[in-house]
């Protein structure tokens, strides 16, 4: 409940903030009137660092208010509905639509546990809008019942707080720029610092699917010590009410992401309970224990000719989750932090929304028109390993699996380990292995209307530039402060072996300069893509 009149005040000169309705890590929560369109709403007033200089203040900011705008893309019934992002006094809020019921949190505290077929029904729910988060490269990464609200009346379940946990901190634990989350919903690849990528949603999901069953998570310890050894290392024991979905439960806890139920296989088998009240079997056989995950699989070596660089390393090993365990161990022995391991642990944050592209001969043209220069024959296979830090002190330095490459063109910005520099005129590209992923930046001269006159003359070219343009998208925004614009869209890559793919630009200006970087890859790569490209904006500085 929240108190009445308490700090009644008006944002942006149309919110007024009525109410605190919840408080947490990342802020608090207001129940609040759109004096403009009449309407009840929820804004969440973002907590802000004050640890953080003025510079790193404002690159969090401008990360937050990119994964917010990509929030606010998503719809679907079962995904909290982001109205307005706005900016009052420096501090970011997140204005959305106001839920009349508890969290799923809330539920089983008053009222217990839920029966077999009602958790399906709430797990079917969430993976369809897992999928949906997931297809637009946008990872939750704070996926549990607090998170998730039961509309009164109707029980619509509604996944909140997606996407904006990574750059504002964490409801239960907050580190800067390694690790957020709760750790027992938290996946031990996460844990071991080795990826993040949508399994870890599903095996947060997982974890879920016990507590709502059984009135706790499987991983529940004393200690944060114990939670991480629970989730790393221990034998994972499912609660006896998880029996009706066990196969379930168990492809989702599993410890190796690559052999972990996905979000398709795992909605057929609660819905062949619910219509037949028996789960199918699991294809792929469960590894309930540390000693059973898998041996790295040996990366192949490229087809000769030609000779690519290596790939990168496997996604996940039994070595990262030894790590994990080693650092686990030394931590209970040694009394030091949870924060302090996993701040040295380099753990990954979350993709956040952007765009990269450009067309015709604007600034916004390099990543069009030229990428058929880096294009050649058909891409290969990828491994890859999704690491990301926040904004903090680190800011503008490489985050673990990337390097700082300076660049004679008057810049610098973090770009994978294994990228290599392919100038194409006045665009530069940064590519990796086989060219499945193309990084471009260019540097320009301003233009007559500015970053988004640019983009949206981009986005109008785009026929003519991508072949099989579709689903173009230019979006206001800024960057570091400056006004910037976000293009985002799909085509069908320069030949059919290539096959379709998407591209985010950001496009700003600075210094009396425009600059443009942006990240082309398969549609199915697009986590991956956006992580690139938010790692290469949030380093990029000019030399």
């Amino acid at each position: 409940m929240g108190t009445e009149g308490e700090n009644v005040r008006v944002i942006a000169g149309r919110y007024r903030l009525e109410a605190r309705i919840g408080r947490g890590g990342m802020g608090v929560v207001w129940r609040a009137t759109d004096q403009l369109l009449g309407r009840r709403v929820a804004v969440k007033e973002l907590a802000v660092d004050d640890s953080l200089s003025e510079d790193e203040a404002r690159l969090q900011r401008d990360r937050t208010l990119r994964e917010a705008r990509a929030v606010a893309q998503l719809h679907h019934p079962h995904i909290i509905v982001v109205h307005d992002v706005v900016v009052d006094d420096e501090r970011p809020y997140i204005v959305m639509e106001l839920i009349d019921g508890g969290s799923l949190a809330e539920r089983i505290s008053g009222r217990g546990p839920v029966d077999a077929r009602e958790a399906a029904r709430i797990a079917i729910d969430l993976l369809g809008a897992l999928r949906r988060a997931h297809e637009a490269g946008v990872l939750h990464r704070d996926l549990k019942p607090a998170n998730v609200l039961m509309e009164a009346g109707t029980d619509r379940v509604v996944l909140t707080d997606f996407g904006i946990a990574q750059v504002a901190g964490a409801t239960t634990l907050t580190e800067s720029g390694a690790f957020v989350g709760s750790p027992e919903y938290t996946a031990p690849e996460r844990m071991s610092g080795v990826r993040t990528g949508p399994e870890s949603d599903l095996w947060s999901l997982g974890a879920l699917l016990c507590t709502v069953l059984s009135g706790e998570s499987p991983f529940r310890r004393d200690s944060l010590g114990g939670i991480l050894h629970a989730v790393v290392v221990d034998e994972i024991r499912p609660p006896a009410q998880a029996a009706p979905l066990l196969p379930v439960v168990r492809g989702l806890l599993e410890r190796d992401p690559e052999r972990r139920l996905d979000a398709a296989e795992a909605e057929r088998m609660l819905r062949a309970f619910r219509d037949t009240g028996r789960t199918p079997r699991l294809h792929t056989p469960y590894t309930p224990t540390q000693r059973d995950v898998p041996r790295p699989k040996p990366v192949p070596s490229p087809p000769s000719p030609p000779v690519t660089a290596p790939e990168r390393p496997p996604k996940y090993s039994t070595r990262g989750v030894l790590v994990a365990a080693a650092l686990v161990a030394a931590m209970a022995g040694a009394g030091v932090s949870a924060a302090a391991l996993l701040m040295n642990d380099g753990g990954g944050g979350t993709p956040s929304p952007s765009g990269t592209s450009a067309s015709g001969s604007t600034a916004g043209t390099s990543a069009s028109a030229s990428e058929s220069a880096t294009a050649s024959g058909s891409p290969t296979p990828t491994v890859t390993v999704t690491r990301q830090q926040t904004p903090t002190s680190s800011a503008r330095k490489a985050p673990s699996g990337y390097r700082l490459a300076p660049d004679p063109n008057g810049f610098s910005l973090a770009v994978p380990d294994d990228f290599t520099r392919q100038p194409q005129g006045e665009r530069v590209f940064y590519v990796s292995p086989g060219q499945v992923f193309r990084l471009g930046i260019k540097v320009a001269d301003p233009e007559a209307g500015g970053p988004l006159a640019v983009m949206q003359r981009a986005d109008a070219k785009g026929p003519s530039t991508n072949p099989g343009y579709r689903d173009g998208k230019v979006t206001r925004t800024t960057h570091d402060g400056q006004p910037a614009a976000l293009w985002e869209f799909t085509w069908n890559g320069f030949t059919t072996a290539e096959g379709a793919r998407h591209t985010y630009d950001l496009c700003w200006e600075e210094g009396g300069r425009m600059y443009d970087v942006w990240v082309s890859a398969p549609v199915g790569k697009v986590t991956e893509a956006k992580e690139y490209f938010d790692v290469a904006v949030d380093t990029f500085a000019r030399s």
